[in-house]
């Protein structure tokens, strides 16, 4: 394997990682605040499908961002009402949520265009392009650095750059925050948190709403950076991928980087080499190298569930003492 196919690999990698990355994220804050999010699928799916769809109609990218947004907050908020409010089971919550999305966007989708559930291709002016960085033509002749930066650092679009940055984001507002100490202390410890004086439902609600804002984003990049409109089911179980990655990152920012990247590597491997031969096995089936992903996931969950410990108060609604 030569250098210039190492780096369309590693670029394809990082383009394929962003919506894994982005869901990873919005589970860690979820769930460090005590809230499981199962319905990280879901929101991925409905803001994919409202991002495409106001895009179409609008003409506009950012306006269908926003629409994406909006359409996962709104998915998130029913959660938080469920599992926070109601004081419901949030598994239960997080898988009506994907069964709501799936369906809903499905049935709009056929009402709205008439193309079976998909969205209009989308145009120039409807999706995000990618960002061609200054010199990098200029320094493309200068060994390693000139194509390191042309095809791996240049070259993205705008939602690429911005999971990345969620990333030290993400680290800083959880270690070096006020708001991240007391977050991390509700998915521990409520009671301490609620004997402090602070609300722990108001912290919870905050950390649902974050959540549903980067799942927005994700599911946006989906059809209007990685594709060029909807399609019924586009995410494919990144969702699903996206909390393997947070169980194998330890609900901790930087690994889940890592996580992610690995995720999208192998993605890219099965999409680029549809047909491997190994000496005394044959041709290794094109079906095989698409499951990769999903392989793994299954490893790391039958693997690492036991051993990823997480936020003790995950997955129980807090009931206030009197």
């Amino acid at each position: 394997m030569d250098f210039a196919t190492v780096l369309q690999l590693a670029g394809s990698s990082l383009r394929l990682a962003t919506p894994l990355l982005l869901a990873c994220l919005a589970g860690l804050y979820s769930e460090r605040a005590g809230i499981f999010d199962i319905g990280l699928e879901g929101k991925m799916l409905a803001a994919a499908f409202a991002a495409a769809a106001f895009a179409a109609i609008t003409g506009s990218v950012w306006i269908g961002l926003l629409a994406g947004i909006a359409a996962s907050s709104a998915l998130s908020l029913i959660h938080g009402v469920a599992s926070i409010t109601l004081k419901g089971n949030q598994l239960i919550s997080g898988v009506a949520i994907n069964f709501l999305a799936a369906g809903l966007t499905a049935l709009v989708g056929q009402n709205w265009f008439g193309l079976g559930g998909q969205t209009p291709q989308l145009g120039p002016g409807q999706r995000f392009l990618a960002i061609e960085w200054p010199l990098a033509d200029a320094l493309l002749p200068v060994p390693v650095i000139g194509p390191i930066y042309r095809h791996l650092i240049s070259g993205h679009n705008i939602l690429v750059y911005l999971a990345l940055l969620a990333v030290p984001a993400t680290w800083w507002i959880l270690y070096r925050t006020r708001f991240g100490l007391r977050l991390r202390a509700v998915g521990e410890n409520p009671a301490a948190v609620d004997t402090a004086g602070i609300s722990v439902v108001r912290l919870r609600y905050a950390a649902v709403m974050i959540a549903g804002l980067l799942c927005g984003i994700a599911g946006a990049y989906l059809s209007t950076g990685m594709a060029a409109g909807f399609v019924r089911e586009m995410t494919a179980g990144k969702g699903f991928i996206a909390l393997a990655a947070l169980i194998f990152a330890k609900w901790r920012p930087w690994p889940a980087l890592g996580a992610c990247l690995l995720f999208g590597a192998l993605e890219a491997i099965g999409i680029r080499y549809q047909a491997i031969t190994i000496p005394g096995l044959g041709v290794v089936p094109v079906q095989f190298m698409q499951a990769l992903p999903y392989i793994l996931t299954v490893v790391i969950l039958a693997g690492f569930v036991g051993k990823a410990v997480p936020p003790r108060a995950g997955g129980r609604p807090y009931v206030k003492e009197r």
